[in-house]
């Protein structure tokens, strides 16, 4: 069943867990929405620059009493009226904001994909780091293991010894209590090891239940680590290459457009606009010209011979649609200028205040860069600090497993009692746990320097 179980886990090697990571982690998923988000702003402001075409129509039936045009009396009437209009406008000069907008949207753009980019590289170091820990946890479990077979040697042989009488009861409960502490510094390390494999599964997004085995890398490779680096050099290099130092560069130079953008409004707005319109009812009607316009002959004057004439009543018929909409088309051209006079100081005001928010801008990114040196001074200190931790942690585990060795020849000949024995085996074991620590405490410190120097992390 256990082997099974075995077969059935997945095993992570450190470029399995960076690839996962990139592509399922939710907060990366997150910054690349928001990268959609900028493009779609961006593609909007070079939008901007196309004229707009509105239609508008609208239609009403009216009904009920009105007074008759040019009578005071009253008639009770229907009518059914439809008016349509387009509009089109064309921006020909805004003081430059449109061409200034799409350039801040581009630079707003570019710090979307910055911000992408940083996450990445943060979540990434944090993954070595704790791919580095587990590395650490498993070899801190192995030598608890090793520590806990150990202390039941020491435990079955003081048990011999108690029998025969060449032991007291406190040296037999000294080795029990040896043995307790063991199995209890085993519980830590494999608690460690596995918050340490749950944290990788997280920034994988995998399922925390999954079961996984991590790929040890070569050991040689990890021995053969760089330690020795000129700050400077490393400062310098990191200036062009940190994501969070390009980040605060990128949105300084937002807040340099935002001043252009704001310094627009000064300027006048040149609009060309054209629009076309026409309307329909059904109270109006046509003139039918026909035989009925003619006048009809009554009779004639004799005095003057002047014909007398009684006109015909004129005939109307209904106005259709079609030619109504013909007849009452019209169209309409010109040029609207909308010049900017006093505005109650909003355009000084917006002008100062994009200028005292890039002045900002410009004081983080000198901040960022700041932090930068510092921090990676301080890495190139710590980096070195570990490297003597490493050769002092190995030259005092040297000495306590030469020690330890010594010490149970002389234990098992009965030249030492249990106590001296006891600390024996607790110094050597002290010793490899922290030359383990301090070996990986090198290769982190190192991978940190990687990290700021743009190189991909590997192990």
């Amino acid at each position: 069943m256990s082997s099974l179980k075995a077969n059935a886990q997945e095993k992570i090697t450190l470029q399995i867990a960076v690839d996962r990571t990139i592509a399922n982690n939710l907060t990366i998923k997150q910054a690349q929405v928001n990268e959609q988000l900028g493009i779609a702003d961006y593609q909007q402001a070079k939008n901007n620059m196309l004229p707009s075409l509105n239609a508008t129509t609208n239609g009403g039936y009216n009904f009920g009493r009105s007074q008759v045009a040019g009578v005071f009396s009253y008639t009770s009437s229907t009518s059914l009226n439809i008016n349509g209009s387009a509009q089109l406008d064309f921006t020909l000069y805004q003081g430059g904001q449109l061409r200034n907008q799409i350039i801040q949207n581009k630079l707003l753009l570019d710090v979307d994909k910055g911000q992408t980019s940083k996450i990445k590289n943060d979540l990434i170091l944090n993954v070595v780091t704790d791919y580095l820990q587990i590395l650490t946890n498993q070899d801190l479990v192995t030598a608890a293991k090793q520590q806990i077979d150990l202390a039941n040697q020491t435990l079955e042989k003081s048990n011999i010894s108690f029998k025969v009488g060449n032991q007291t009861l406190a040296d037999l409960s000294q080795a029990k209590a040896q043995v307790s502490t063991a199995t209890l510094n085993l519980t830590t390390a494999q608690n460690q090891l596995d918050l340490s494999i749950l944290i990788l599964k997280q920034y994988m997004e995998m399922d925390p239940y999954a079961p996984i085995t991590i790929e040890r890398p070569d050991v040689s490779k990890l021995n053969d680590v760089k330690t020795a680096y000129d700050p400077n050099d490393v400062v310098k290099t990191a200036l062009t290459v940190n994501p969070d130092v390009l980040l605060a560069e990128l949105q300084q130079k937002t807040y340099e457009q935002a001043i252009s953008i704001a310094k627009g409004y000064y300027y006048p707005t040149v609009t060309l606009f054209g629009g076309a319109s026409s309307s329909y009812s059904n109270q109006l009607t046509t003139h039918v010209v026909g035989e009925n316009d003619i006048a009809q002959l009554i009779g004639i004057v004799q005095a003057t011979s002047q014909a007398v004439v009684v006109p015909n009543s004129p005939v109307y018929a209904p106005y259709s649609a079609f030619n109504q909409i013909r007849d009452n088309f019209n169209q309409s051209i010109g040029l609207n200028i909308q010049i900017p006079i006093f505005n109650k100081f909003n355009t000084r005001t917006g002008v100062r205040k994009a200028q005292l928010n890039y002045q900002n801008a410009q004081l983080n990114t000198q901040i960022s860069k700041n932090n930068l040196s510092k921090t990676i001074i301080q890495a190139v200190l710590d980096l070195s600090a570990a490297e003597k931790q490493y050769q002092s942690a190995q030259q005092t585990y040297a000495a306590n497993k030469d020690a330890l060795n010594v010490t149970k020849q002389r234990y098992d000949v009965g030249l030492v009692n249990s106590l001296d024995y006891n600390t024996a085996v607790t110094n050597f074991n002290k010793s490899e746990n922290d030359m383990i620590e301090a070996r990986y405490a090198v290769i982190f410190r190192s991978k940190i320097i990687d990290y700021y120097l743009g190189k991909t992390i590997t192990l």
